[in-house]
């Protein structure tokens, strides 16, 4: 495996943990300032305020992701990521949790020798338990 391509897996298994943690901080750090998330439903999610923004309704979720790489092409300083992620989000305060499931493709680029997401789209769609 290339240096590129495990730095990619990297920040994906970096990605899942922050938000396991709840972790923002850590997340916009993986994160290009333009970056946009795409997801079904609802406008693009631009630049990283929006992302922070979004965060802060899941702190009442526990989250528990997994993702399954299934490409990671890289083009010089661009690269793509293609993975079927999972996210169990379970309600602190208890309740039944949601599961949804998708593909995802992610676009990244290298700045200053450090992969950085700057597109992100989600196919997640709920799953029946």
């Amino acid at each position: 495996m290339e240096s590129d391509e495990r730095a990619i897996r990297e920040l994906i298994a970096t990605w899942l943990a922050a938000s396991k943690d709840g972790d923002i901080g850590k997340m916009l750090s993986l994160m290009a300032d333009d970056v946009v998330f795409l997801v079904p439903g609802r406008p693009p999610l631009r630049g990283k305020a929006e992302f922070a923004a979004t965060q802060a309704a899941l702190s009442e979720l526990s989250l528990e992701a997994s993702s399954e790489v299934q490409e990671i092409t890289v083009f010089g300083e661009w690269a793509y990521a293609w993975t079927q992620l999972t996210v169990v989000a379970t309600p602190r305060s208890g309740g039944r949790p949601i599961m949804r499931a998708g593909p995802t493709l992610s676009i990244l680029r290298k700045q200053q020798s450090v992969w950085l997401l700057v597109r992100d789209a989600n196919m997640l769609a709920v799953q029946s338990a």
